[in-house]
This record gives C-alpha cells, sequence and structure tokens, in this order.
C-alpha cells in the first residue's frame, strides 16, 4: 500500500511520472492518493482512481482522542484540536513539544504587525527562521543516525583509515540528505502558510458574525483587528496571495525568501483616510 499525503501538491511533472505506476499497478499494489478536495487532483490522475471521501474529525473529536491518547491537559488538547484544523499527526506535534506551538504562536501573531514594508521584510525573514528551526529539528537526528549507520557499515572509526568507497557513498549521502532538508523545509513553510490562512478565515467569520469558535481563539484580539483594518473580500485576496506564494515554491522552485517577501507584501495593511476598511 502506497499513500501520497498530500497528492494536492504534486507537480506536473510529478503526476506524469505517477500516471503509469497508477495505471498499471501490480496486482498487490494499492495506491492511495489524499488531497483536500477531488478538484485538487490533476483530471489525468482523478479518472484513473476511485474517490473515497472521508470526513475530517470536529475539533471536539480530536480533543477527547488526545487526552485519551496522549494524556494532555483539556486545555492543550483544545488549543492543538482547533490549531491542527482536524490534522490528527499535526495535533500530536502540538501537545507533544511546546516548542512546536511557540513557533506556531510567532506565525500566526505576524498578520497584526504588517503595519508597514520595514515590517512586511522582517516578517517574511522571520517565518523563514522559524520554519528553518522546525525543518532542523526534525532531520537533525535522523541525519545523525544515518551517518552514524554509514560509518558502522564500512567500519570507519573517528580517525581511522577510511575505504576508498566510503567517500562516494558518504557524498552521495550528504546530498540525499540535503535534498530532504529543502523538501522538509518547504513542508513546515507549507504548514505555517496554512496557519496563516486560517487567521484570515477567522478574520472573515468574524466580520461575517459565524457563530462557533474561532480556530485562533486564543488570539481573538489580533483577529478583530485584521478583521476591523480590511474587507472581507481584501482578505480574500490576501488568502489567494498565500496560495500564490506556495505554488511559487512549490511549482517554480523560487527561493521561499523572495516569494515570503512578496506575499508578506501583499498581506500588509493597507493605510486608509479616516481609518476606513478597503
Amino acid at each position: 500500500i502506497l499513500i501520497v499525503e498530500d497528492a494536492d501538491r504534486l507537480t506536473d511533472q510529478a503526476c506524469n511520472a505517477l500516471l503509469k505506476a497508477i495505471e498499471e499497478p501490480t496486482d498487490r499494489t494499492v495506491w492511495m492518493l489524499c488531497a483536500p478536495t477531488v478538484d485538487d487532483v490533476l483530471p489525468t490522475i482523478r479518472s484513473r482512481c476511485r474517490l473515497v471521501t472521508l470526513t475530517t474529525p470536529s475539533a471536539a473529536d480530536v480533543a477527547a482522542f488526545l487526552v485519551r491518547t496522549e494524556g494532555a491537559a483539556e486545555a492543550v488538547a483544545s488549543y492543538a484540536a482547533r490549531a491542527s484544523q482536524g490534522h490528527i499527526g499535526r495535533a500530536r506535534a502540538l501537545v507533544r513539544d511546546e516548542d512546536t506551538r511557540n513557533r506556531r504562536r510567532e506565525i500566526v501573531h505576524l498578520p497584526a504587525r504588517l503595519t508597514s514594508l520595514g515590517a512586511c521584510m522582517s516578517a517574511a525573514a522571520q517565518l523563514v527562521a522559524v520554519t528553518k528551526d522546525e525543518a532542523d529539528a526534525i532531520t537533525s537526528d535522523l541525519d545523525a543516525r544515518e551517518k552514524v549507520d554509514l560509518d558502522t557499515a564500512y567500519g570507519v572509526v573517528e580517525r581511522g583509515r577510511r575505504p576508498r568507497e566510503y567517500g562516494p557513498a558518504l557524498a552521495a549521502l550528504e546530498k540525499g540528505q540535503k535534498t530532504r532538508a529543502k523538501r522538509r523545509h518547504l513542508d513546515v513553510i507549507d504548514r505555517g502558510l496554512m496557519d496563516l490562512v486560517s487567521v484570515y478565515r477567522d478574520a472573515i467569520a468574524l466580520d461575517a458574525g459565524a457563530a462557533g469558535t474561532l480556530v485562533n481563539e486564543e488570539i481573538r484580539a489580533d483577529i478583530e483587528a485584521v478583521a476591523a483594518s480590511a474587507s472581507a473580500e481584501l482578505n480574500l485576496r490576501r488568502i489567494s496571495a498565500i496560495f500564490q506564494a506556495r505554488e511559487q515554491m512549490l511549482e517554480f522552485n523560487v527561493p521561499p525568501a523572495l516569494a515570503l517577501e512578496a506575499m508578506m507584501v501583499a498581506l500588509q495593511t493597507p493605510v486608509s483616510a479616516g481609518g476606513a476598511r478597503r
């Protein structure tokens, strides 16, 4: 069973490479492609798949699950359930690691601070740094274990003589680790962008008077400020700008710093006479 967790993030090139494998799987192979909606999967792939629609668990269900399985305090479980928006793996990470919670808080506080061009540039740099720290925390232990395993396989000690084959093997390992680190950083940035989207969605919901708890209830004051300073139409355009930055990084390999700087400028709080919303 081969599971592609974020099939909506597959590039056209990746989909074309995957198409043949999906068209002609072996007798005992099952492909499972996961995406937010069926429209997020390319038609050429979609037409060869069977649609199975799953329901996202409610925040209450996720919170109860975290209390039961992780022994989390109810307040932390409730926060993680809302912040993860139904993603169990993300909810577990938020419950287990305070640093992960702190990094998310830094990200969702950014929109209220985008009041000038300088603030936008600083926010972009901060988002790159915060996500890089989280990505490094995920990959550093694995990289170290792989290096130890390679040294053991070739009988390499700290100051001992190294076999001739060790050099190319080490170079290949480091190249693979570098590629994985870049991909992991993009994964973490992508998750951070979805956290930003949740802030603007909360602002739109608040502006429309929608009932229910906000995803980012703990920063309601910030969200009220965002909602008061911009119309729902502008906040929708901001969400589009976030998805555009996401596409630039994933599809066109635009460096994260450049894509995020352009995005933050698009998210900047508008300044208008008399404090009127635009």
